[in-house]
């Protein structure tokens, strides 16, 4: 998770397990009346994997986590009308499938809702280099393909999301990484993926073993912080287990960190 950063310094930020596994999130984000429509950003990691893999990963939990958040809120995974995925890396798009039941193929849920990923990052989930192939779930990638519903996005807007909703792209991760930036008029919030994880990834230097291309990565964090920075855009993060959104700030010296940090995004007025 923290690239070429020695441990005796990323230790201070996650406190590893025996195993030298930490503690992350697979936060998701639902927004209501975008474009009239009620909208899930990403679906973490989900319950399709395995036992053995599950262990493998350090998931806690065996039951499909998401669907049980949204059943809190009254909601069902039908209800959803469109699902956004920054990538199609399984632990930000394995909760699009149903629970692992040994012996059974795993099913598409949200029956009713568009999906919607970037045109580059899906040919890249199609054709996978050795480097990350084992990130993707193909059979994902099949339902997908046949279910009708799948919108591939290229440029600031997608179709299903409207003008409230400014696409932002990285490569340096994955080839088309796709930031969702949500406005409302006197706000604004970005879903910053796996570009920028959480707060220790806030500074420039400090990317993942899982980048394709740190170098690329850090130019373009560089240059997204900077415009959140300057246009007061919040930062919510998917991986950051003590912290759903935060503020940017740069002190003197040019360096990143974050300010105003909110644990929990229970509703927040757009």
């Amino acid at each position: 998770m923290f690239g070429n950063v020695p441990k005796a310094l990323w230790s201070r930020w996650l406190e590893p397990d025996a195993d030298n596994r930490v503690e992350l999130a697979c936060r998701a984000l639902l927004v209501e009346g975008v474009n009239n429509k009620l909208v899930l950003f990403e679906t973490g990691i989900g319950a399709f994997f395995a036992p053995k893999m599950r262990e493998r990963f350090g998931v806690r939990e065996p039951t499909h986590r998401l669907l049980e958040s949204l059943s809190e809120l009254g909601i069902e995974h039908r209800d959803i009308d469109v699902v956004v995925l920054s990538h199609l890396h399984f632990d930000h798009a394995g909760g699009l499938l149903s629970a692992y039941v040994e012996g059974q193929a795993p099913e598409l849920l949200f029956p009713n809702a568009t999906y919607v990923t970037s045109l580059g990052h899906w040919e890249r989930a199609l054709d996978p280099h050795p480097r990350d192939r084992a990130s993707f779930i193909p059979e994902l990638m099949t339902l997908l393909k046949n279910c009708g519903r799948l919108e591939l996005v290229d440029s600031a807007h997608a179709q299903a999301l409207g003008s409230s909703v400014r696409m932002h792209y990285s490569d340096g991760h994955t080839p088309g990484l796709m930031l969702s930036e949500i406005s409302g008029d006197e706000r604004a919030m970005v879903f910053c993926a796996d570009l920028i994880p959480g707060r220790p990834w806030v500074h420039l230097p400090v990317t993942m073993g899982y980048d394709r291309n740190a170098e690329l990565l850090i130019n373009e964090k560089e240059e997204f912080l900077s415009d959140m920075l300057e246009r007061g855009v919040g930062l919510f993060f998917t991986h950051d287990k003590d912290c759903a959104l935060a503020q940017v700030k740069r002190d003197h010296k040019g360096h990143f960190s974050t300010f105003d940090e909110q644990s929990e995004l229970v509703e927040m007025a757009f």
